[in-house]
């Protein structure tokens, strides 16, 4: 405790070290009227600092001697706050220990069953006895557990600090991770897990726990403290990955016929038997979604199942009562998911089928990574790559073949594309997009070079811009007012320009047919 005030009785309880400035010392008959308030309120020393008087006083050595309190000069080089802080980091490293006793029974209770109230209890010790607020994250940036009573990290903040969390991993970085998000220190600590009799999962795919604190100053013994804390929510995740163990195997059966080719009626038999459990609460046949998912290079077929059933209940995914049915089974190096959604609507009025023949909306492939592309990226390494393809809703077991393919046709699409984490749709298998993937690149190169190679050397040799005025032609479809607008050209400018490209490749504008070629080769280049 810090104080000058002559009387500072009202603000001790005993046991404290009280550092004074000495400013409430006006003459040698202050000091020992001073020291007889702090022995009665049973301080355990005084620390008097040199830096108003050059020296402690002889006074004051003298009434601490009547009262037999111990006395410290501190310099006036030393800080009262640096005191202050190697105090609270050894009283905290005591209290550390006794939470350890805490938490080891904890983790026995957990153990033992789900008595011990699961990881919200465990970070609300360390909120109570080490004023540590931390949150548990899945890879994805979802909050899985946090303090109660306190208010949920903002997904940007737990997007950021899941990133900088599978980056460190990634890196090999010692525990703890220190970063730094919105002008807030954290110290991030991996959560690794895995199920009795099982390999360890990839590192991608553990939950993380991030604590809001500077841990640059932390005692070894506050360090083993926390990895004791991963350790014990280790075992909450595992149960939660064991009760999972069901819904998959069922979803593996469905898909498994649905693979296979065999009858509808079979597989719609399958699905009745299923329904309990990939069904609880629904009460009606609901219409059905696939979604297929890879992890290239992250871990294979077991990275891809733990990712997609993270990917499914992200923040902007469906609610709770749709994610909580979502059934993912590993089928060789693929991950597929089930998603059931509901036929009736919650106010009970019928949609899908029943209502104007249209079914519910369901996933959108780039939705579901808006939230879940930074982490996910950040924790892929070099070559390592995500991909997802969705498929149309469907309302039948007869539908679930075709959605299959539709969802793995659409997953090649994102694989075809740039970037570590991808997502196609259905929407996209109407349209070109499909074909372009799959040109040989041989016969890509042949194509674009023959159409624009022209243009690109003419572009070169004179400066021109043939080739975006040639795509901002299209982008307008053909509108000569609307592309001179766009470029910020005059009409007869551009009909210059177009006549130019027309003669340097042989090809009429105003044909659909060779409007097409040059659209498929300037998305080709």
């Amino acid at each position: 405790m810090t104080t000058d005030l002559r009387d500072p009785s009202r603000y001790l309880t005993g046991g404290e070290l009280v550092l004074t400035g000495l400013a409430w010392r006006h003459g040698p008959a202050d000091s020992e009227p001073f020291v007889r308030i702090l022995a009665a309120a049973g301080v355990a020393a005084l620390a008097a600092g040199e830096a108003e008087l050059g020296a402690v006083p002889e006074d004051l050595v003298a009434a601490c001697a009547q009262h037999r309190l111990p006395l410290l000069a501190v310099n006036e080089s030393v800080a009262f706050a640096t005191i202050t802080e190697h105090v609270v980091r050894r009283v905290s490293g005591e209290r550390a220990g006794d939470l350890a006793a805490v938490v080891d029974r904890h983790r026995r209770l957990m153990t033992a069953g789900p008595a011990g109230g699961g990881p919200e209890v465990v970070l609300d010790l360390l909120g109570s006895d080490l004023d540590l607020r931390a949150w548990v994250l899945s890879p994805t940036g979802r909050r899985v557990a946090g303090p109660r009573g306190l208010a949920p990290l903002p997904h940007e903040t737990a997007a950021q600090l899941a990133a900088d969390g599978l980056a460190a991993v990634r890196a090999g970085r010692r525990r703890p991770v220190r970063t730094s998000v919105g002008g807030e220190a954290y110290a991030l600590f991996p959560i690794r897990s895995a199920p009795s009799g099982t390999p360890r999962g990839p590192a991608i795919a553990d939950w993380l726990l991030a604590v809001r604190a500077d841990a640059s100053d932390w005692p070894e013994e506050r360090l083993d403290l926390l990895d004791g804390v991963t350790q014990l929510i280790a075992v909450e995740r595992d149960r939660r990955d064991a009760a999972r163990t069901v819904r998959r195997r069922l979803a593996g059966e469905v898909l498994e016929l649905v693979q296979s080719g065999a009858a509808p009626a079979e597989i719609a038999a399958r699905l009745r038997v299923a329904a309990p459990v990939l069904l609880p609460g629904l009460g009606a046949a609901p219409h059905w979604q696939v979604v297929v998912a890879t992890a290239d290079g992250a871990g294979g077929g077991q990275a891809a199942r733990a990712l997609l059933e993270e990917i499914l209940v992200a923040p902007d995914a469906p609610g709770p009562e749709v994610a909580d049915r979502i059934a993912v089974a590993r089928l060789g190096e693929e991950a597929v998911a089930l998603v059931p959604l509901p036929a009736v609507a919650a106010d009970g009025a019928p949609t899908g089928d029943d209502a104007a023949g249209q079914g519910p909306e369901g996933l959108v492939a780039e939705e579901l990574l808006d939230t879940v592309r930074l982490p996910l990226s950040a924790g892929l390494g070099d070559g390592d790559r995500i991909t997802l393809g969705v498929s149309a809703v469907v309302h039948s077991a007869e539908g679930l073949r075709g959605a299959l393919e539709e969802a793995r046709h659409a997953r090649r699409v994102a694989a075809a594309r740039p970037g570590s984490v991808c997502a196609a749709g259905h929407q996209e298998l109407a349209s070109h997009v499909l074909l372009l993937p799959f040109v040989p690149d041989d016969v890509r190169r042949a194509f674009t070079a023959r159409l624009l190679d022209p243009l690109r050397d003419y572009d070169r040799r004179h400066r021109a811009e043939l080739v975006p005025t040639l795509e901002a032609f299209l982008d307008s479809d053909g509108s000569w007012t609307r592309c001179a607008a766009r470029l910020h050209l005059h009409v007869n400018t551009l009909r210059y320009r177009v006549g130019r490209i027309e003669q340097l490749t042989g090809r009429d504008l105003s044909r659909l047919e060779d409007k097409l070629d040059f659209f498929l080769a300037l998305r080709m280049s």
